[in-house]
């Protein structure tokens, strides 16, 4: 075998080692996480008639996120909201939350989140930015997120939580009954409870 020869098959042999080394990290380093219902919720609490509270939750949502790294840091997340399964406990009140003038279920079946930046702040804590859609506007918001970390469950699935609380104004999303926000408060305060099965 000539010097060219030997020179050609080395680089093919680094070559194919490069290759083989970054499918290695970009292929298997993503990790995708599937939210699971069971273990997890979407609530709001808004303020009625400036004395009280209502609280309420949506029954019905799917997400996932995608981690490359072992935390959350530059992980996407992705969630979908049915505006039809609002809960608030009393079936007039939610019927009239899924009309026009408030979520419009019929036209609006959906609410969405999906980030687009993920920064580590202090401690457990995480800044997660993306664009909310409600109705039909969408509007970039940043939240903290305090990621709970992973384990496995009886079952031997790796398990992954996280939590954020948040307020948004409603007018914001083209919410606008009782624009003045004396019966109904404009800003609605949201908790979300998220448990995550790794994807097999």
């Amino acid at each position: 075998m000539s010097f060219k020869q030997i020179n050609v098959t080395i680089m093919k042999k680094l070559f194919l080692s490069f290759l083989f080394a970054a499918f290695s990290v970009f292929g298997f380093s993503q990790t995708t996480w599937n939210v699971d219902p069971m273990h997890s919720s979407f609530n709001f609490n808004i303020k009625h008639m400036g004395i009280s509270y209502v609280q309420g939750r949506f029954d019905k949502f799917e997400g996932k996120v995608v981690t490359p790294a072992e935390d959350l840091t530059d992980a996407k997340f992705d969630f979908t909201v049915y505006t039809n399964s609002i809960n608030t406990g009393v079936e007039m009140r939610d019927t009239h939350l899924k009309s026009a003038e408030f979520f419009d279920t019929a036209k609006y079946p959906e609410m969405k989140f999906v980030s687009t930046s993920v920064k580590k702040a202090k401690g457990n804590n995480y800044l997660l930015t993306g664009n909310l859609t409600i109705k039909d506007v969408t509007k970039p918001i940043t939240v903290t997120a305090v990621y709970g970390g992973k384990t496995k469950d009886q079952r031997g699935n790796d398990k992954m939580g996280f939590q954020t609380m948040f307020k948004i104004n409603r007018l914001d999303y083209n919410i606008s009954y009782d624009p003045t926000g004396a019966g109904v408060a404009k800003d609605v305060d949201v908790a979300v409870y998220v448990e995550f099965t790794k994807s097999k």
